[in-house]
C-alpha cells in the first residue's frame, strides 16, 4: 500500500515541539510534505537560528517516525530558517583587490571534521564546472591535503561517472552513509543512491532536504576540504548551502565569452548577499591547441573571465584550456589530474589549487604529497 501525505502528517502529529506538546504539524513549523511514487518522503523544519539545536532532537525524532512506516523507502528531514524582511542582511566587507587575499572564511568549523567548505559554482550549466571540481579536488589532494567531494547538482549529478565509481554508499551505525572513495578522495553524490536514468523532478524543499541530509548524514571524517560541485544557477541548493552550514567561500567557474560571464557576474553576487567570500574566478575552456596542426583558436574568446574578476575585485585562479585530453579523460571516468599527474592540463589544475589553498589558509599544504595510485 503506498504512503499518502496524509498518513506522515498523522505520523509527524505525534511529535512534540514544545514542553506543552504542541505537536509539529501543529505548530505552523512544518513545511509541504511532499511523497514521490518511490516512497520518498521531504519535508522541512521552519526555525530561527538560534533555535537549531533544540530543534535538532525534534527533526531526529521526527525522521524516526517516518522512516519507521510501512512503505517509506527514504526521508529527507532539514531545518530550515529564513531571513525575515524586517532584519537587515549582514554587511558584505569590501571584496579585495585583484591578487590580494579575499576576505577571511566565516569563523568555526562548518562540520565536524572538516576545517573548510568551498563551494565551486556557475552562474550557468555548460561551462564545464563538474570538471573543474573534480580536477581542482585532485589537485588538493595531491597536495597532500584530505579532500571531499559533494556532488550536489540534484538534478544533474556527475562525479559518479567523472570519478568512474558505481554501486551505492554502506550505511554505517544505522543511519549514516559511508562516502565512496575515488582516487583517494571521499565522495557523494545523490548519483549513488538513485537510478541512473531517473529524473530528479524535485521540488524546492526537497533539494534543500536531499543537500542537508548529504552534508549532515555523511561519515566525513577529518577532511582539509569539502569542495562541493554546486548545480548551475542562483537558486534553492547555494542557499541551502549557505545555510545549512558556514561556507569558507566560493569559487565561479566560466567561459570567455560575454554570455556566460553575465551569468557568473550572478553568481557571485548571490553569494555575496549571502556573505560566502569569493575565493577565485577560474576560466574554463579559455583556448584550443588544434592537435594537428598547432594553431591556437580562442573559440569562447580568452581573457573575459580574467577582466570581469578584476572589474569585480576578485582573485583570478587561472585559466583552463579547451583539449581532448580533459574531454577524454572525464568521460572515461579517469581525472586527468589522477591519470596524468605531471601533464601540461594537471599542472593548470595544480597551480590552482596551489593558489586556492593560498587564498582560503594562507599558507601551502604542509604534508608530503600522497601517491596516487590507478587501478
Amino acid at each position: 500500500m503506498a504512503i499518502t501525505r496524509d498518513d506522515v502528517i498523522q505520523a509527524l502529529s505525534t511529535v512534540a515541539v514544545d514542553g506543552g506538546g504542541t505537536s509539529l504539524p501543529g505548530s505552523g513549523r512544518l513545511s509541504q510534505v511532499v511523497v514521490d511514487p518511490m516512497g520518498r518522503v521531504m519535508f522541512s523544519i521552519q526555525i530561527d537560528p538560534s533555535e537549531a539545536e533544540r530543534f535538532e532532537r525534534v527533526r531526529r525524532e521526527a525522521e524516526g517516525r517516518i522512516r519507521a512506516m510501512p512503505g517509506v523507502s527514504s526521508v529527507f528531514a532539514s531545518l530550515t530558517s529564513e531571513r525575515g524582511p524586517s532584519t537587515p542582511a549582514p554587511q558584505q566587507p569590501r571584496p579585495p583587490g585583484p591578487g590580494a587575499p579575499p576576505s577571511p572564511p566565516r569563523a568555526g568549523p562548518a562540520l565536524p571534521g572538516v576545517k573548510h567548505i568551498v563551494a565551486v559554482a556557475s552562474g550557468k550549466g555548460g561551462v564545464g564546472k563538474s570538471t573543474t571540481a573534480c580536477n581542482l579536488a585532485l589537485a588538493l589532494h595531491a597536495q597532500g591535503l584530505k579532500v571531499g567531494l559533494l556532488d550536489a547538482d540534484i538534478y544533474g549529478p556527475s562525479v559518479p561517472k567523472l570519478f568512474g565509481i558505481g554501486g551505492k554508499p554502506r550505511v554505517i551505525e544505522g543511519k549514516v552513509l559511508e562516502p565512496m572513495q575515488g582516487y583517494g578522495i571521499k565522495v557523494m553524490s545523490i548519483g549513488f543512491l538513485i537510478d541512473a536514468d531517473s529524473a530528479m523532478i524535485w521540488r524546492g524543499p526537497m533539494v534543500q532536504s536531499a543537500i542537508t541530509q548529504m552534508l549532515r548524514d555523511v561519515a566525513w571524517g577529518d577532511l582539509d576540504i569539502l569542495v562541493v560541485d554546486m548545480p548551475p544557477g542562483t537558486g534553492d541548493a547555494q542557499l541551502t548551502m549557505a545555510q545549512a552550514t558556514p561556507l569558507s567561500g566560493a569559487v565561479i567557474v566560466s567561459t570567455p565569452q560575454d554570455l556566460a560571464l553575465i551569468d557568473a557576474r550572478r553568481a557571485v553576487s548571490m553569494f555575496r548577499k549571502v556573505s560566502v567570500p569569493i575565493l577565485g574566478v577560474i576560466e574554463n575552456m579559455a583556448t584550443f591547441i588544434c592537435p594537428h596542426c598547432g594553431e591556437r583558436s580562442d573559440i569562447f574568446g580568452h581573457g573575459g573571465a580574467r577582466t570581469e574578476a578584476a572589474r569585480l575585485e576578485v582573485p583570478f585562479l587561472g585559466e583552463v584550456p579547451l583539449t581532448m585530453v580533459i574531454r577524454e579523460t572525464s568521460d572515461s571516468g579517469r581525472p586527468v589530474v589522477a591519470t596524468d599527474p605531471e601533464g601540461p592540463q594537471s599542472k593548470v589544475y595544480r597551480e590552482i589549487a596551489q593558489t586556492l589553498w593560498m587564498n582560503l589558509s594562507g599558507s601551502p599544504a604542509s604534508r608530503a604529497a600522497p601517491r596516487i595510485v590507478i587501478e
